[in-house]
């Protein structure tokens, strides 16, 4: 008798839980929705809380609540695909050059991926959005051309650190010596470095 009176207060009880969490899914959906299209719009400068807060139709301090700033907001809202070459199709001895080609003329044409790490040098949540990017993008390419798979990470990670570190004094630190520093002279400069990380020998 008990188990039987009991169960419905039990279904209720489950159901009013779950009711809160299918709202706070849906809230956080809508300010994702509405982060994406306002950064997309008006670039991450310009782009405010309250508008996108507006966009979204909800109290700008949900937004606050849910992500905490604008930059982890926009570490939420952002997905970038940093499309990386097949490697496998490049000639071995040419992934280096292949590599940081590839990611100046992303950089020089996405400023998403610049305001991304503007904001992960600053933001732990933009840091682990930048982690997961790389982590997620740049381990399997490394994965395609280096003689030991198992060192695949941390073969990833010295590319990513000398990648990372070029973009951040090019593009956000803005230092001259390295803006001045033409496109061809960085793929020369870095590429024998990158193919060392990828194909060399483990040390």
């Amino acid at each position: 008798m008990n188990a039987s009176t009991n169960a419905p207060s039990s279904r209720r009880s489950d159901a009013s839980l779950a009711a809160p969490s299918r709202r706070s899914d849906a809230t956080r959906g809508a300010i994702l929705v509405a982060a994406r299209e306002r950064f997309a719009a008006d670039g991450y400068e310009r782009a405010t809380i309250r508008a996108i807060a507006r966009d979204a139709s909800i109290d700008p301090s949900m937004v606050m609540r849910y992500y905490g700033s604008k930059e982890g907001l926009f570490a939420a809202a952002v997905t970038l695909d940093l499309r990386l070459p097949d490697l496998r199709r490049v000639p071995p001895d040419e992934v280096g050059r292949a590599l940081v080609g590839h990611f100046l003329d992303l950089w020089e044409e996405n400023g998403e991926l610049t305001a991304v790490l503007r904001v992960g040098v600053t933001n732990q949540t933009g840091a682990e959005r930048m982690q997961a990017i790389f982590g997620e993008q740049l381990l399997p390419v490394a994965r395609q051309v280096c003689p030991d798979p198992e060192r695949a990470p941390a073969r990833a990670a010295l590319c990513a650190a000398q990648l990372l570190g070029v973009a951040l004094t090019r593009y956000v630190l803005r230092l001259p010596a390295v803006m001045d520093l033409h496109r061809d002279e960085l793929v020369a400069w870095l590429g024998p470095t990158i193919q060392r990380y990828l194909t060399a020998p483990s040390p």
